[in-house]
């Protein structure tokens, strides 16, 4: 039987929400999920009845559960032209973020709720699942109603970096709460549902940062800074306006990214965490074609790399192999050739699609940047260490957030320890690293959840991650990544 939600008038009582609810089980109807911030509830009810609730006078509307999200794609996010952008494309855009976010804090706190009621009762778990509700009970009230000026926009986008802020500590806080309740909930539910809800708040997130960087780097914006610095007090001094971002980006988006330098970067960081804790800096050579350039999320892409260069670095040092360098290989792909229209076509291949989910081809055909296509090229980035490689015990873990095979009698790496995969690093399995990230830890050790969590980064637009590893020698990781196209 389908499943709906019933929301009533904001003027509805008490008395006439029961009345609905009866009404819906006089159909033969089974009430499901009642929401506090909504006036409403979910009902399954049987086919051909649905007509007798939305004829209830107080009853605003009956709507089919289970609404799809819109898939995101890096297309979706630079369609709306290049900064600065102007009034009516930023406001273009704010509309384009409103319509993604409820549907997806709404899938969060289904999500949740789906868990065993004493993981949710938790005070870190029931902390995120409040988190979640308050960003919705922000956003609701915006669909009522429409952005239809510049100041609804500011407004908006404040609204936006509250939503952002809140979230900061999402993984960390969720890590800590499922390693209090070890004992109700299976480390493969873990597992599956951090993969979940990692990825979903990757979308999340990003929708949101996209546009807030779009609305710093816009004309209005601008136009609002240069008047308020020309209107100061000649006494004072104005503050300065933000730098305009580089002309290279499109809100979040760097459409010339050089991975090379951010391999660099992020090397840099890597190696004074590793001076600080073992007294040796690795050292780095990249190779290939350094040069290369594509469209991409900077910030995506530094964590990654930050993440696989620290289980690099770690194993290089900790089987004494420091004098060797690890080597990083930067391999720009061919754009893929695409059949002749009257050949047959086929189904493309997971790794030529750079969305959430199917893409709609007719989506931005008439957006102001083209192409953005499966004819993108990507980029393979690997990253070769002499650190030993991962042992057989070890090797079927690496995906999992909760990998724990530690001896707490011993303050020794786990099985296969100056491996890269050393999993939890001691006592510390791949959950309690998480915890840690949100007071700050920052440690060369305990790396275990790195490779999950980056192969969300990278999936995500259709790339992905591959670990081959020579036990006693050494280990390859190949990390592709799919961009959006050239950017005109």
């Amino acid at each position: 039987m389908p499943s709906y939600i019933v929301t009533l008038k904001n003027d509805a009582t008490d008395e006439q929400i029961a009345e609905a609810k009866q009404r819906a089980k006089d159909q033969g109807g089974q009430i499901g999920h009642e929401y506090t911030l909504i006036k409403g509830f979910q009902v399954i009810l049987p086919e051909g009845t649905v007509s007798t609730l939305e004829s209830i006078e107080h009853v605003e509307a009956v709507e089919l559960d289970q609404e799809a999200q819109h898939p995101l794609s890096l297309a979706d996010l630079v369609k709306h032209g290049r900064p600065p952008l102007s009034a009516d494309a930023l406001l273009a855009s704010a509309r384009f973020t409103l319509s993604l976010l409820p549907i997806r804090l709404a899938h969060r706190i289904q999500a949740l709720r789906n868990l065993p009621y004493i993981v949710v009762s938790n005070p870190n778990v029931s902390r995120i699942y409040n988190n979640y509700q308050h960003s919705l009970s922000t956003l609701l009230p915006w669909q009522g109603g429409t952005i239809s000026n510049l100041d609804d926009e500011i407004h908006f986008t404040e609204v936006l970096a509250e939503l952002v802020q809140t979230h900061t500590d999402t993984i960390p806080v969720l890590a800590r709460g499922f390693l209090e309740c070890r004992k109700y909930i299976s480390p493969a539910e873990v597992t599956r549902f951090l993969d979940e809800h990692l990825r979903a708040r990757i979308g999340t997130r990003l929708i949101a940062e996209h546009h807030i960087a779009l609305h710093f780097s816009s004309t209005p914006y601008l136009d609002r800074a240069k008047a308020a610095a020309a209107a100061s007090n000649p006494d004072t001094v104005p503050d300065p306006p933000p730098p305009p971002p580089p002309a290279s980006y499109i809100g979040v988006i760097d459409t010339a990214l050089r991975p090379a330098s951010l391999v660099d970067s992020c090397g840099n960081f890597v190696a004074d965490i590793c001076e600080l804790s073992y007294g040796v800096r690795p050292r780095w050579v990249v190779d290939g074609e350094p040069d290369t350039t594509f469209a991409f999320v900077p910030s995506h892409l530094e964590y990654i790399l930050t993440e696989l260069l620290k289980n690099a670095f770690r194993a290089t040092v900790e089987n004494g192999m420091s004098r060797e360098p690890v080597v990083i290989t930067v391999a720009p792909e061919p754009p893929e050739v695409k059949p002749a229209p009257s050949s047959s076509s086929s189904s493309p291949s997971p790794s030529s699609k750079h969305t959430e989910g199917q893409k709609d081809e007719s989506r931005g055909r008439d957006a102001p940047i083209a192409p953005l296509d499966d004819n993108a090229p990507g980029v393979t980035i690997r990253i070769r260490d002499r650190g030993g490689g991962i042992s057989s015990d070890v090797l079927p873990n690496i995906w999992s957030y909760s990998f724990t095979t530690f001896n707490n009698d011993s303050d020794d790496a786990l099985p296969g320890s100056g491996s890269w995969g050393g999993g939890g690093g001691g006592a510390d399995d791949a959950l309690s690293v998480i915890s840690a990230a949100s007071n700050g830890a920052s440690s060369i050790a305990g790396l275990g959840y790195g490779l999950p969590l980056s192969r969300a980064y990278a999936e995500y637009f259709g790339g992905g991650i591959a670990v081959q590893s020579l036990h006693g020698w050494g280990t390859d990781v190949y990390l592709r990544l799919k961009g959006v196209g050239r950017i005109e």
